[in-house]
């Protein structure tokens, strides 16, 4: 079956406001921007995401988040995102914060559809405990926090239960696929990407490069077709760097 779409805007076309979106990537790596530009485009609001972090100000998630169309994020970092902030603690953004392996497990159990699992992760804290404020007032009140966790002790050390993610659609950038939807990420790319896209009803992927089936060794594939439902090309200038690093140039003597 080939699963290549003609453009983003077609891809994204059937994603309704108010939809659960799990987004692949951290930071900027990795993440799907030209999906993301396409349901700038589209108007869509209200949706809910689950992602590690919310991008920037100015790229990736952060824009659709300027532009108030996501009403709650799932994430484990706030990152670089001053708005991502702002939002949160002016009351106008419900955010659950959760830890970073935690976060990547919830995933994969959705995907694999196991309802729920036991962690080490935050026991004795606020994760534990609850109260975390999900959701801030303008005065700055809590007006929706985090509940309590099960918690359950198996060879003598505590767990808590905490429960698998699931999504309508997942937004996903890979290096490579082929037309019936197998993919490759390249290095840190393959960070959330393959645990979102499992963990979704319907998975959209944008790729660096479309090949021909066959053409992908098959102990290369990261991510197999039957989760990938539609894949479009990816804009070779939709990058930008998050953070630039480099040695001071060489003094010649």
């Amino acid at each position: 079956m080939d699963k290549v779409l003609d453009s983003p805007a077609t891809a994204v076309g059937d994603i309704p406001d108010g939809a659960v979106l799990a987004v692949g990537g951290f930071g900027l790596c990795g993440i799907p921007s030209t999906l993301i530009g396409a349901l700038m485009s589209a108007g869509t609001t209200g949706l809910r995401v689950v992602s590690n972090n919310c991008g920037v100000d100015d790229w990736g998630l952060g824009l659709l988040l300027r532009a108030g169309r996501i009403s709650r994020m799932t994430s484990s970092y706030v990152g670089e995102n001053k708005e991502f902030a702002r939002q949160y603690l002016a009351g106008e953004l419900e955010v659950e914060l959760t830890p970073q392996g935690t976060l990547a497990e919830r995933l994969r159990a959705g995907g694999a559809g196991i309802p729920a699992f036991f962690t080490p992760a935050g026991v004795g804290t606020q994760v534990e405990e609850g109260g975390l404020p999900w959701r801030y007032a303008a005065d700055g009140s809590v007006t929706l926090a985090s509940p309590p966790k099960e918690v359950r002790e198996f060879g003598g050390r505590r767990y808590l239960l905490e429960e698998a993610i699931t999504a309508d659609f997942a937004l996903v950038r890979a290096e490579v696929a082929d037309r019936h939807g197998n993919c490759a990420f390249h290095a840190a790319a393959r960070n959330f990407n393959p645990l979102c896209a499992t963990a979704a009803r319907i998975t959209l992927v944008e790729a660096d490069r479309i090949v021909e089936p066959g053409e992908l060794n098959p102990d290369a594939v990261h991510l197999p077709g039957v989760y990938v439902d539609r894949v479009v090309a990816a804009d070779p200038e939709d990058r930008r760097i998050e953070r630039r690093t480099v040695r001071p140039a060489l003094q010649e003597v």
